[in-house]
């Protein structure tokens, strides 16, 4: 499997991004797919995720309303999208996809990972 992150950029604060996250290697209809951010100093963490294979989202607190994460099946591509952007959500976001039944929230748990994308958000 592999993991192509796009989307990042330079946006001012109170905008809005899509990040995709196209797979090539396998269809991820039943995968999990993840998406995690490392701010600069500060260990990756969590932020969406999508258990594609009964539909449901998990996202972490910072984004809770804010983000929403989606998947086109046809182009196996993953989505995250994040309105209302702040300075702190200034990151480098990665995807990342699984196979099995995982802690969604542990970066350990992902086998298969993106390259990142660099989001920036100016203030």
């Amino acid at each position: 499997v592999q993991l192509q992150a796009s989307g990042g950029g330079l946006v001012q604060a109170g905008g809005s991004l899509r990040l995709s996250c196209a797979a090539s290697g396998r269809n991820l209809s039943g995968y999990v797919m993840a998406w995690f951010r490392q701010a600069p100093g500060k260990e990756r963490e969590f932020v969406a995720a999508g258990r594609w294979r009964n539909g449901i989202t998990y996202y972490a607190d910072s984004v809770k309303g804010r983000g929403t994460i989606s998947r086109d099946g046809a182009k196996n591509t993953s989505y995250l999208q994040i309105d209302s952007l702040k300075p702190e959500d200034t990151a480098v976001y990665y995807c990342a996809a699984s196979s099995n039944s995982i802690n969604i929230r542990g970066a350990a748990g992902y086998p298969y990972w993106g390259q990142g994308t660099l989001v920036t958000v100016s203030s």
